[in-house]
């Protein structure tokens, strides 16, 4: 692809489509060329506050390289097929779709006619994030432990906490165990609001995760217990930091003491909105015709263990869990 800008467009500018508009307008390697919304009134406002025009779907498809797909989850599956069909590279928010076979009939059609498919896990490019992934290679992990807490959210949502906060957390630790999990826990209380989780990996590493709209403090915190050293990553600070214990030794000062010194390591990270990482990402990948960083595989992956867990939290036995969830890619 020439060093043009890259023409993009979004589909659905609601809460979150709408910062990706005014992400892809701010970015030096794409254009905004246009939004839809099927509330078209929204849809003009939208391309009006950023200088660019409203359209149909299908027009908008006629027009762009790339596409932010921010509708209903429910409408993933229907408009995702149109963007394939119109070999227009696309990035659809999470959830990926609402039913697993619609989103491995997505990957095959993206397959067939080569276009790119990105799943929007935005915590993926959160600055914290990368720094970790950088590093996990070389932590021997016993076990993970997210908390995505937060007071009642000021506008309705239709998702449980599972599908809507957990999910995040169920997509980072996957991509950081990267191997199949054997075993699901969960319960949860509050009408969904209130849920957590326990799973276990093929190594035996142990992943807990707890998701709330119900908690009165915000908190986005992953930490990694290791036999070498303790990680704490905090989502809102974009901070990272390392415990480990440097040296043991007894004082002998009448009474024999048992002294630890300990050693914090804080990463060095640049602090940068994720969302602009992760349309960054995405540009540079239709640009070089590259597999993003956040693949359909990994969205799909994400999303069976994610309604596996709000099964079990809603209704364990009419729900069972399938065993085991492969991290090999969808057959």
């Amino acid at each position: 692809m020439s060093d043009e800008l890259l023409r993009a467009g979004v589909i659905g500018v609601g809460s979150m489509g709408q910062n990706h508009a005014r992400v892809y307008n701010e970015l030096c390697d794409t254009e905004l060329v246009g939004v839809a919304d099927a509330d078209t009134s929204r849809a003009r406002a939208i391309a009006s506050e950023y200088d660019t025009d409203a359209h149909e779907i299908a027009g908008l498809l006629d027009r762009v390289d790339m596409v932010s797909v921010a509708v209903p989850t429910q409408y993933h599956s229907a408009i995702a097929r149109d963007c394939i069909a119109a070999d227009v590279d696309l990035l659809i928010e999470k959830p990926f779709v609402g039913n697993p076979a619609e989103g491995r009939d997505l990957i095959e059609r993206a397959d067939e006619r080569d276009v790119i498919l990105q799943v929007g896990h935005i915590e993926r490019f959160n600055p914290a994030v990368r720094a970790l992934m950088g590093m996990v290679g070389d932590l021997d992990i016993i076990g993970i432990n997210v908390e995505r807490l937060g007071p009642p959210p000021s506008r309705p949502i239709e998702d449980t906490a599972v599908m809507d906060l957990m999910i995040h957390d169920v997509e980072i630790m996957l991509a950081i165990v990267g191997e199949p999990v054997t075993s699901v826990q969960a319960a949860g209380n509050h009408e969904g609001r209130y849920a957590e989780s326990v799973l276990e990996f093929e190594s035996g590493i142990i992943g807990q995760m707890s998701a709330s709209r119900v908690t009165q403090r915000k908190i986005r915190r992953l930490t990694i217990s290791a036999e070498s050293c303790w990680v704490e990553l905090d989502y809102i600070n974009q901070s990272v930091e390392i415990h480990r214990q440097s040296s043991s030794e007894f004082v002998n000062k009448g009474d024999i003491h048992h002294r630890h010194s300990n050693v914090v390591e804080r990463l060095s990270i640049d602090q940068t909105e994720p969302l602009k990482n992760e349309l960054t990402s995405f540009a540079a990948a239709v640009r070089g015709h590259e597999e993003p960083v956040v693949t359909g595989e990994d969205g799909l992956r994400a999303l069976e263990l994610t309604q596996t867990i709000d099964a079990k939290v809603n209704d364990e036995e009419t729900n069972p869990q399938p065993s085991p969830f492969s991290y090999s890619a969808v057959e």
